[in-house]
């Protein structure tokens, strides 16, 4: 009787923890560009960033399986230059659900380039907030929590910060290794600046326009799309002071790359009246497309 009783809360247990992590991520790893018939360890590594992005717990929260953020992480190697040294690109997907429907609304879509790291094929994949072990595990447990601190954001207002905080001392202890991608006179639009972006007060208004676009904006506009549009359009408002203060930021280029197409979507089939103030936020946001603004909600029938 004994046993029984210990091997139901095995099952328990194994199902509560399961259940636990926030993360539901599909990984996909390219070696098309590197040569050799041996694509095992490419294989391997794969399977290790899936298990490590999947099964590790991230913050103290319990998720239940429908409420895991869900995510992509395709890594692309262009360079093999040892047995165990890789460099290619990281690309990094996430999305949300839209309250009351089937739809997901992009969160995040970015490649980061700056992308190198060590694989020992077999060897376990090890993490600590508090370490560097590896450049691999120290940028995906950056990306995590980045992913994570997002959802939160668009959830609560400025309801990330504690994962963007996790994300920000990833980067401090990696200031004195090799790897790039973690320094501000590297690049503005690098991992270093991702997280500054979202941690600097000055350029809070990002943040405001993360939770009244999606728990405002998006989550009513199945019972009031009029309100839900005019939510958005306030978030995006948001967004415009700050580009005003400071141009250039790379979480506006972030945002922009993610939701352009969604944008497009809502505020086309906005009454016509409404679309020129819009169209006029968005152009200054992203001067860049502002023929898509004009053709594709400006002038949309």
């Amino acid at each position: 009787m004994k046993k029984v009783i210990i091997a139901l809360f095995f099952i328990f247990f194994t199902a509560v923890h399961s259940n636990a992590q926030e993360l539901l991520c599909n990984v996909t790893v390219n070696s098309q560009q590197i040569s050799g018939s041996d694509k095992t360890v490419y294989d391997d590594l794969q399977t290790a960033v899936r298990e490590f992005m999947n099964t590790r717990k991230w913050s103290n929260y319990t998720y239940q399986p429908q409420e895991k953020i869900e995510c992509n992480v395709f890594i692309t190697i262009t360079t093999r230059s040892s047995d165990v040294d890789f460099s290619g690109t990281i690309q990094i997907q996430s999305r949300r659900p839209v309250f009351g429907t089937s739809y997901f609304s992009p969160m995040i879509n970015l490649i980061d380039k700056d992308f190198t790291f060590k694989y020992i094929q077999k060897q376990s994949l090890e993490f600590d907030d508090n370490n560097i072990y590896s450049n691999l595990t120290a940028v995906l447990g950056y990306y995590a929590y980045i992913i994570i601190g997002v959802d939160f954001d668009s959830f609560s207002m400025k309801g990330g910060s504690q994962f963007y905080t996790k994300a920000q001392n990833l980067v401090s202890l990696s200031q004195n290794g090799a790897d790039k991608g973690w320094k501000a006179f590297e690049n503005k639009k690098n991992r270093y600046w991702l997280v500054e972006n979202l941690l600097n007060d000055s350029y809070g208004g990002i943040r405001e326009c993360l939770y009244l676009y999606h728990l405002k904006g998006l989550d009513v506009m199945k019972d009031n799309m009029a309100q839900g549009r005019a939510a958005v359009s306030s978030g995006m408002e948001k967004m415009q002071y700050v580009v005003k203060q400071t141009p250039g930021l790379y979480i506006v280029t972030v945002f922009m790359d993610s939701k352009r197409d969604e944008l497009i979507n809502i505020f086309s089939q906005a009454p016509t009246t409404d679309r020129p103030p819009i169209v006029n936020i968005l152009k200054e946001i992203d001067p860049a497309h502002s023929n898509d603004w004009n053709t594709k909600i400006l002038n949309a029938k």
